[in-house]
Formats: C-alpha cells, structure tokens, sequence
C-alpha cells in the first residue's frame, strides 16, 4: 500500500527525467533528472503562496476569541514551532545524510527512509485525510465567497437592513460542475497558469482585507476590543470563551499548514548550495514574511471589529462599501479556490487510479484510453474509470460540504487534525533517528516535551472544532447563508 502512496505524493514537476544511463551531464542531477535550477529566492515564494491562503481569513476571529496579548503571541509561537520543524524537515530531504546522501522527492519518502514501518502508512493517512479536508473546506469557503457577491450587491441595492439571505448550496453545485470539469485532465501542470493565477489572488484577497481594515480603523471605527478577547458574561459565556479559545488555536495552526509541501518545495532547488541551507534560509523568509501578514490582518481586523469579528472578515460583512472592492475580494478567493481544489485533489486521484491499475491490470474500463478530438484543444484521451472516479469524488465532497457548511470550525477543525503529525511529530522523530540520539538526553527529552505539548494543542483544538460545529449543526438552516 505504501508504494502507491509513494509514487502518488504531492509533487512539484520538473519536466521529463533524465536517464541514469547515460551518466550525468551539465543538463541532469546527480540522481538523473532534469537539472534543477530553483534558488531560496524561488523556495521563499513558493512557501508564502503555500502558506498565505482561507486561513488569513479567520485570523481576525482567532485573535478576537484570545485577544491583544495572547492572539499575537500565539502567532508568534506558532511561527517559531514552524520554523524549527521546518528546519529539521529541510535536513530530511536527504539520507543517510543531510548534504549527500539520496533524495527523498515527497514527504512519505522521507518517513519511509528514516523512519519506516508502520509510520510510513500513518503518515500518508495523515496527507490523504488532511487532503480530502482540505477539498471540503475548499468547497465551503468558495461557496460562501459566491454567496457574499450576491448579497453584497443585495446590500448595496436595498440597504443594510435587509436580510439578503441566499442558500450556499447552488454555489457548491456550481463550484462542483468546475471541478468536475478540471479534474478530468489527466496531469494538472498543463494548467500551471490556474496555479499561479490562484496564488495571485491569494495575495490579493488577503491584501484587499488588509486595506479594508485599515481603512476602517483609520476612518475612525471605535470598535470593543480588550486585552483578553471576547468578555464572559458580556460577549460569550464561559464554556463558549473555552471553547473558542480551543477553535481559535486550531485557526491559527491552519494558518501554518505547510510542511505537507516542504519537501517537494525542497526537491527544485539546485545543488549548490546545499538544498538544506537554503531550504532553511527560505523557510526563514518565507514564515517571516507570512507571519508579518498575519498580524497585520489578525490585528487590523480585530482592531476594525472587535469582540464582534467575524469568522470570515471578507463574507461576514464587517465591509459593506465600498462593494465593489468586497465583490473584487470574493471574486478573488473563488478563483483562488479554484485551482487550489485541484493542486491538492490530485494526489488523491493519483493514489487511487494507481492503486487501481495495479490490482485489475487488464481490465478495459480501468486501463482503457478513448481518443477525442476537440475543436480548439487537440486530442484529448478519455478514460473511462478516471471519468466516474473523479467525478465520484467531487460530488461526494460537494455533498459533504453541503452537510458542513461551516467555514470557521471545519477550518480549525483540519489545523487541529494536521499540525502535529505533519508539522510536529514526524520531523522530530525523522531528526531523533537520524541523529541516532540517545534516549532520555536532554535534546530528546527537550524535543519529546515539544511534541508532546503539540499534540495536547492538536487535541483541544480539535475538541474545540468539534463542538463548534455539533453548536452550529443544532442551529443550522439550510436556506440561511453562512457566515
């Protein structure tokens, strides 16, 4: 099993691969692919495009449930707890060593070389799981984002006081009939201009929300705000201020996922320097640099609405005018959602049309290929078993969706389930076994004590999530747009 997880991890292309054959040229690496050329330069820009995404749009709300004192410590925390796993991550690349040994091209690689065993299967569980969340809430969020244009130009027709309530649930269809669409291209890095489109509009959502806040903070918004957050007794009771002092935390652990992509960032760097120390060069500059949006946003929000911040800032409508800017934003996080759908759906279609293929390797249905011809495309190769597939997977998470329309919780809800074994628990353990250390020593019981304190945060966060979504279940209803 853990070989179709291998051959269909996360990956960044290069292009076709050398051959070892023929020995190495100045055109192929030491491993017989095609040169790599990427820089820190390069790696720092992939990482901010990573990590910079929805979750920039809870961090208002996260900082509202802890407030001024805890809410940006805990961002920095989290960046530091980043940052240094990322660090040990970057040195797994490569094994036995760090600097020459063979390359690890995925994640699961890396486990699998140090690690091994059972850990190898637990830590693709934790990718696909994290995947499939990721799907779902990707559909939550664009949909919600498709509802916020239509009732903002509801808003700014028929004033304020007007409830210009609209089901979610066409918006998914419609976000669903994309995808269905998208997913049928056998290798997406034919659509690698939708992919940096998408991390286009990432940073221009995230900006378009900065500057909204600023401006309203500016204008002279006397929003209530307090060094502790939201008030017990005034804003929330005091098992709801637990509660989403938990689901906050998981926000902000969301906000940090990256490190499922770290070694297929690390994998298009060139050799020299060594792909470690730049790595963590550009690990450095790439959470600096996100962690300084975060504040700014978290901050600037929680200053521009208060106790009152919504889950997500850009769709809670904190911002009714000017509504052509708020349009342009939603417009951008559908887009932006869009392609992301696809980068982080593709691993999963990989997975099991491999594992597929090779169980039945002579049926027809699986293994067939159907050439079309498609006015201004070219031929295009259909196949039947990846038509039903995909379009399975899509609709069963579009129905999921629909189920869970709740954008806050089901985000912290996948930054609880994905902080510590991905961003945690599996670089330690890769480190503690590469570096052979000796049980009970200070480092290892240093090291021990981190991972064990993440995963308690893992755990309340998710407790947190949980409760937060069974609360808004109990309240749900379906013709009512969620914020």
């Amino acid at each position: 099993m853990d070989k179709e997880m291998q051959n269909s991890s996360l990956r960044i292309e290069h292009g076709p691969e050398g051959s070892s054959g023929g020995g190495i040229s100045k055109y192929l690496d030491d491993d017989g692919r095609q040169k790599r050329t990427g820089t820190w330069i390069t790696a720092s820009a992939h990482i901010i495009t990573a990590v910079i995404g929805s979750g920039v749009l809870s961090l208002a709300w996260a900082i509202a449930q802890l407030g001024w004192v805890v809410g940006p410590l805990v961002l920095v925390v989290f960046s530091f707890i980043t940052f240094f796993t990322s660090t040990l991550l970057a040195d797994s690349y490569r094994s036995p060593d760090p600097i020459t040994g063979n390359r690890n091209y995925t994640y699961m690689d890396a486990v699998r070389a140090h690690l091994g065993g059972r850990k190898v299967q637990l830590c693709g569980l934790a990718q696909y799981v994290n995947l499939i969340g990721i799907t779902i809430g990707y559909t939550i969020t664009a949909s919600i984002s498709m509802v916020a244009v239509r009732r903002s130009n509801c808003f700014h027709k028929h004033g304020h006081a007007v409830k210009c309530q609209t089901s979610n649930n066409p918006y998914m269809i419609i976000f669903a009939c994309i995808q269905i669409m998208l997913s049928q291209i056998p290798n997406f890095h034919r659509l690698s201009w939708l992919s940096i489109l998408a991390a286009v509009m990432s940073f221009a959502y995230a900006s378009i929300g900065l500057g909204l806040s600023l401006a309203k903070v500016i204008g002279g918004a006397h929003a209530r705000t307090s060094l502790t957050g939201v008030t017990v007794g005034v804003d929330v009771s005091a098992e709801q201020k637990v509660w989403r002092t938990f689901q906050a935390l998981g926000d902000i652990a969301f906000a940090y996922a990256y490190s499922t992509v770290l070694i297929e960032i690390q994998d298009t760097l060139k050799s020299a320097p060594p792909e470690n120390k730049a790595m963590k060069r550009a690990s450095f500059v790439g959470i600096l640099t996100t962690t300084t949006f975060y504040i700014l946003c978290g901050c600037l929000g929680y200053a521009a609405f208060g106790n009152d911040a919504p889950g997500n800032f850009l769709t809670g409508f904190g911002f009714y005018e000017p509504f052509v800017l708020v349009d342009l934003a939603n417009v951008c996080i559908a887009i932006h959602l869009i392609g992301a759908y696809q980068v982080f759906c593709q691993p999963i279609f990989s997975f099991v049309e491999s594992r597929c293929h090779g169980r039945w390797p002579d049926s027809k249905f699986i293994t067939s290929e159907h050439a079309i011809n498609i006015p201004f495309y070219g031929v295009y190769y259909l196949n039947l078993f990846r038509l039903v597939w995909r379009t399975s997977y899509v609709i069963v998470t579009a129905v999921l969706a629909m189920l869970l329309p709740f954008f806050n919780d089901f985000l912290a809800l996948l930054g609880a389930i994905s902080f510590w074994p991905l961003t945690v628990y599996f670089p330690i353990e890769m480190y503690m076994a590469r570096s052979k250390m000796p049980k009970y020593s200070f480092t290892w019981t240093s090291l021990k004590m981190l991972s064990w304190a993440c995963l308690v945060i893992s755990l309340v966060s998710a407790a947190g999530s949980i409760e937060g979504l069974i609360r808004a279940l109990k309240t749900y209803k379906p013709f009512k747009a969620q914020q």
